[in-house]
């Protein structure tokens, strides 16, 4: 019983018996009094005189004196409404229960049911009983074989969850929490944004916040489990901009106060739950937040601010000490015996009461270690509470350290089941981080030395036990097991098979990629390589290639970038790379590499390794003797080369570097032309179109655009939309040479390519052209439109340069409007993105175009 229940079993007894009703004070003084603090303690958080709060709880000791007919003080307050409360609560307890009635305990017989209907009636023991309530008066009464009565004094109501909050009746894995759900529910009325739910492991503090963020009527439930360990806790950054595009359908900002402003935004105007989960892989021995992941701070700001719609619910074994993030702490105490018994008899234990106080003691009321306790109850003893503990009681484990009953119950199954304790402690191989589930192909495939005919007998040996989660057919480890068992895998002689394993399972789940959730589950087997060293394995991952949605048959690496999942790709690869001793893996990696350094707008480290690439390449080829077993590596190293060169012409064109592009270009098309990277010299072709088109070559622009505007339109190409980066570049080549139709043509195919395909660099850049031709036909309205869609985009998935070139654009046609204001703050703009992105020539041309303008007007 807390200050909660106590507080509204009195709300519902004096009215009655005075006609009075608390005041706000007065039910403030009794809850911190409850909790032991002192008034001038009360007095300054509620914001009054130490006298005042004196006076008013003097008045409050009077009334409960009078209404309970015994003296209270604040001194005896607590103690004495415990006692009276614990006298009143077997009235109610009879008839509040919202579950099918427990079984007898040993040693209980049916004289007891109903005794207290006995008691004030003068009637016979009754096992059945009913309980209405009086509309009017708000009086309960008990009705007892047709004879009703109400109590002279009301007993203590049975503490149900409040409106708001519906827990199924049948739900008997989540019970004795309703106290919990009212504290929450005080500290979200008082204003709480940010709720850190602390305690020792396996006290149900998960438990409690997802039941308590699904059932509060939020908008939208966001959970981030933190990594069990520290080295693999994901980034702030990551966790955000998934937040952002997985859940509100927007990209994250180029930087991270962008991305926060961004997601505070979204939590000013939505109902939001927020589950940071286990949180103390992240603090170091003083409270805070390690070194690494300071920019969590950021975020519990954003969250912590009074201005959201949220609440997030932190759990964490360790008290958050960040003097600047406002964090309300819940010590959140572990479960009465009262709740052990309800979870024991829904499962058909056998009860003696006696041995369940001693067990409840014993083990600290702790959750997870009553979930243990009852799967080796019915596992090894037969559902017998009693001879359980006869075996264990002279060893018992420590009270409140769940990792060491952990320990102890790991050790009995492997001391009862040798292959479901390996398969205990091989699951802890898996990080339960991006994929925090695991199928249970996932546990199969970790079962390679046991018949199959056993593997499921295996997995129920865990379930039964506890050990093992389990939901809808997916599986997981509680965080402190998960420690101990991958502390044992660690030093087996299973280590480096079972991450074999595990990372075989993942690659081979997943044939095509059509989904972001496809690329992490097969990004999955990546982390089991690097956990034992096998650089070369880890690369391979990043480096097999799937059909994708937009069937291209491309690495994970480069679908991933193109998803979005740039950053953490980046990492994976130079994690990898300075230990990548197979030469064709290492040219195949730093292709991507270049890529990922382009899309981040580091265009010198691109070009630095696409140049390595072309090297390493070129000296492969070299010295490949021609021997048809060599072919498919011929094509494979000479598909790098010339892929290697478009890339570092594309990105020349970005720097404006127009002649040095132009040049890339042909070395494409004459390495590649009428050979079998013909497609590269096409797509070299269109490009080496635009740069003429730039420099004033109209008559060499046209030919080659001519020529790929007739590959393009082919029926095929059209219906793939594998060619809509260049339909876009060839589109922008005929606005150069002022054919706008044929650039509208390919714009509109183009887009409607990248909106069918969420290809948003694609749509936007096509945006931006579109608000070209409108602004050279004059049609300015339209043209801004388009220029702030496009804009908008590049914002969101952050393309540095096409956001600066957007910009540029969007100058011009201000500047045809003579508005020469907004067309400074857009060249501007254009020229600090440029500046950053080491492009000077860019800057010099809008700076040109600028003073050209100013020339005119004057």
């Amino acid at each position: 019983m807390n200050a909660e229940a106590a507080l509204a079993w009195l709300e519902s007894i004096i009215p009655a018996q005075t006609g009075e009703r608390l005041s706000d004070l007065q039910k403030v003084i009794l809850q911190q009094v409850w909790l032991g603090r002192k008034y001038l303690d009360i007095a300054r958080s509620y914001g009054c005189t130490e006298g005042h709060v004196k006076d008013v709880g003097s008045q409050l000791w009077k009334l409960l004196s009078q209404v309970l007919r015994q003296k209270i003080t604040k001194s005896n307050c607590r103690t004495t409404l415990e006692r009276v409360l614990r006298k009143t609560s077997a009235i109610s307890h009879t008839f509040c229960l919202t579950s099918p009635p427990t079984p007898l305990l040993q040693g209980e017989g049916n004289e007891k049911a109903g005794e207290q209907g006995a008691r004030e009636q003068g009637e016979k023991s009754s096992t059945r009983g009913e309980v209405s309530t009086n509309g009017e008066k708000g009086e309960r009464s008990f009705h007892l074989q047709g004879v009703s009565f109400v109590p002279l004094v009301p007993p203590a109501p049975c503490p149900l969850p409040p409106a708001s909050y519906k827990i199924p009746l049948e739900n008997t894995n989540f019970i004795g929490r309703q106290d919990a759900i009212a504290h929450l529910n005080t500290l979200v009325n008082q204003g709480a944004k940010v709720i850190l739910i602390q305690g020792e492991g396996g006290l149900g503090k998960t438990t409690l916040a997802q039941q308590y963020l699904q059932n509060q009527g939020f908008d939208l439930v966001l959970e981030l489990l933190m990594a069990k360990e520290t080295q693999n806790i994901t980034s702030v950054e990551r966790v955000v901009e998934e937040w952002l595009k997985q859940d509100f359908g927007e990209e994250a900002g180029v930087e991270f106060g962008v991305t926060l402003g961004r997601l505070k935004r979204q939590l000013h105007h939505r109902r939001v739950g927020v589950l940071i989960d286990n949180l103390e892989p992240a603090l170091d021995h003083q409270g805070k937040l390690i070194a690494p992941h300071r920019s969590y701070v950021e975020l519990l700001r954003v969250l912590a601010d009074v201005r959201v719609q949220s609440v997030t619910l932190i759990t964490s074994r360790d008290r958050l000490c960040e003097p600047g993030i406002n964090i309300h702490h819940y010590r959140l105490p572990s479960l009465d015996q009262g709740a052990w018994l309800t979870f024991f008899s829904h499962r058909g234990l056998i009860i003696d009461t006696p041995t369940l106080q001693q067990i409840h003691h014993t083990y600290g009321g702790n959750a997870k270690a009553m979930g243990i306790i009852c799967g080796a109850i019915k596992e090894d003893f037969g559902g017998d509470l009693t001879l359980y503990w006869q075996e264990n009681h002279t060893d018992p484990l420590a009270a409140t350290d769940l990792k060491n009953l952990a320990v102890s119950q790991i050790n009995r199954l492997q001391n009862l089941d040798s292959q479901a304790y390996r398969l205990l402690c091989r699951l802890g191989c898996y990080r339960y981080q991006d994929i925090p589930k695991i199928p249970s192909s996932g546990l199969f495939c970790l079962l390679w030395d046991v018949p199959k005919t056993e593997h499921r007998q295996i997995i129920t040996s865990l379930r039964n036990r506890s050990l093992i989660e389990c939901e809808q057919g997916e599986y997981w480890l509680h965080p402190v097991i998960r420690a101990e068992a991958i502390a044992r895998l660690r030093h087996s002689d299973d280590w480096e098979i079972t991450n074999h394993k595990a990372a075989e399972f993942w690659t081979a789940s997943i044939t095509e990629i059509a989904t972001f959730s496809d690329a992490l589950q097969a990004l999955e087997a990546y982390y089991h390589y690097i956990e034992i060293n096998a650089f070369e394995l880890a690369g391979k991952v990043i480096l097999k290639s799937r059909n994708n949605q937009w069937q291209q048959f491309l690495p994970l690496g480069s679908t991933l970038y193109r998803m979005g999942f740039t950053q953490p790709i980046l990492t994976a690869i130079n994690q990898v790379i300075n230990n990548i001793e197979f030469e064709d893996n290492l040219i195949e990696l730093y292709n991507i590499l270049g890529d990922l350094y382009w899309i981040t707008g580091k265009i010198s480290q691109a070009i630095t390794c696409q140049e390595q690439t072309i090297n390493l390449a070129t000296q492969a080829l070299k010295s490949l003797v021609p021997q048809p077993e060599n072919k498919h590596k011929v094509y494979y190293l000479r598909m790098l080369e010339v892929d290697s060169l478009l890339s570092i012409g594309l990105y020349k064109i970005d720097l404006w570097e127009l002649e040095t592009a132009a040049d890339l270009f042909q070395q494409v098309i004459y390495l590649a032309q009428n050979t079998d990277h013909h497609s590269w010299a096409e797509k070299a072709s269109v490009c080496l179109a635009l740069v003429n088109s730039y420099l004033g070559l109209n008559d060499a622009a046209l030919a080659l655009a001519d020529v790929a505007y007739k590959n393009i339109t082919q029926e095929k190409l059209v219906k793939t939309g594998r060619f809509a980066y260049f339909m876009q570049i060839l589109g922008q080549t005929y606005i150069n040479l002022r054919d706008f139709s044929k650039a509208k043509e390919m714009f509109q195919q183009a887009l409607t390519f990248a909106e069918a395909s969420h290809y948003m660099q694609v749509k936007a850049k096509t945006l931006s052209s579109l608000a070209e031709i409108y602004r050279q036909q004059a049609d300015y309205q339209l043209a801004l439109t388009q220029h702030q869609e496009a804009i908008k985009l590049l914002e969101k998935i952050g393309a540095k340069c096409d956001l600066a070139a957007a910009y540029f654009q969007l100058g011009l046609t201000y500047q045809k409007m003579s508005n020469s204001a907004e067309s400074e703050i857009n060249f501007n703009q254009a020229k600090q993105l440029f500046t950053e992105i080491k492009a000077p020539k860019q800057v010099e041309k809008i700076s040109n175009s600028a003073s050209r303008f100013a020339i005119c007007k004057t």
